[in-house]
């Protein structure tokens, strides 16, 4: 669906003041009311015109903020040459992401648990993390054909990955005294020292 650069502009309005909701008062406490009141609207019908329901509003809000995410590691990612290069490049731009924007991390992980499919089940983790996990396995695939990591389940240690970024997620969202930046550090070499390759090899068939 398209839509005119006003509409646009409307719907980030309200996925903004969605995020600053959910981020200051909590999940339960983000009403169509509040929402309309922190986006300076009118009348909650506004939200209603450009979401078909709350559900909608909060599916938008992920998309949103995955989307931002992901334009701040895809050229990160690109900017390097080798496959080791574009994974410390996707766990240091991942983490730094969160690191920065941490009321949209918060309201991600506020809304999670009530997120449902268009079928209305609710998203589960492994859900969330699908298309994630898969682009990261086609990644370390890429470095085991290139002989750069060694022989592993790419799916399984995709999943390892997102996990650790995913408990800094948490910990921004509960505002944790961890320090990003040494989280991040020991991430990327703990990382780094699990897929590194001790001799050339080519990939086996999984």
């Amino acid at each position: 669906m398209g839509y005119t650069a006003k509409t646009a502009a409307r719907r980030a309005q309200i996925v903004r003041a969605t995020i600053d909701t959910i981020a200051e008062l909590g999940y339960d406490a983000a009403t169509f009311a509040r929402i309309t009141e922190r986006a300076g609207l009118s009348s909650p019908r506004l939200i209603s015109y450009h979401f078909a329901d709350k559900n909608d509003l909060l599916k938008q809000v992920v998309i949103d903020v995955f989307t931002a995410a992901a334009q701040v590691m895809a050229p990160a990612m690109a900017a390097q040459e080798t496959w080791s290069g574009k994974l410390r490049a996707y766990l240091e731009s991942n983490l730094r992401y969160l690191r920065e924007h941490p009321r949209e991390i918060a309201a991600l992980t506020a809304i999670g648990p009530h997120l449902r499919t268009d079928e209305g089940a609710p998203y589960t983790s492994t859900t969330s993390q699908n298309v994630s996990v898969t682009d990261l396995a086609g990644l370390l695939a890429a470095g085991q054909d290139a002989g750069e990591f060694r022989e592993f389940d790419t799916r399984s240690m995709a999943v390892l990955i997102r996990a650790a970024v995913d408990a800094a997620a948490q910990r921004v969202r509960d505002g944790s005294d961890v320090d990003l930046d040494t989280y991040t550090s020991e991430v990327v070499t703990a990382i780094d020292l699990a897929v590194r390759q001790g001799e050339p090899c080519s990939r086996k068939s999984q």
